[in-house]
């Protein structure tokens, strides 16, 4: 007579393996950390270093304003003239009175643009203001 082991017959898995699922969420993970804050530029500048370390807004109460060197405004990669920029905060400074801005420009340009969009802000009354920077040199 024969004998079999246990070792031949086949088993069948009554359970799912998620570790490589897991793994999977992680990757996904780090790669939505790491292009998260790609995403916020859409032009390639170079900031000016200093400033404030920490804001107090919500990133979902902060519209950042992108200065291109050759004069127009960029907001969440839609291009605005200066009129096109004072419509566009009016009506969102009427949806969020907390709303705050960030002005991006680059350090080597000449900042009369960058002025421009100031006195749009100024001029519609909010009183959230900065300009982006990018973090000393220790």
């Amino acid at each position: 007579m024969r004998r079999f082991s246990q070792k031949n017959h086949l088993v069948t898995l009554n359970e799912i393996n998620i570790t490589p699922l897991l793994d999977l969420a992680f990757v996904l993970l780090i790669i939505f950390v790491i292009t998260t804050p790609m995403l916020e530029q859409s032009i390639n500048l170079k900031l000016p270093s200093g400033g404030a370390e920490k804001s107090s807004t919500r990133k979902d109460q902060i519209r950042t304003i992108e200065v291109n060197p050759e004069g127009g405004y960029v907001i969440k990669g839609k291009k605005y003239t200066l009129d096109e920029l004072e419509r566009y905060l009016a009506a969102e400074f009427q949806k969020d009175p907390k709303l705050g801005i960030w002005l991006r420009a680059d350090k080597k340009e000449e900042f009369g643009h960058a002025v421009e969009a100031m006195d749009v802000v100024r001029r519609l009354g909010i009183g959230k203001f900065d300009i982006a920077t990018s973090p000393a040199k220790r």
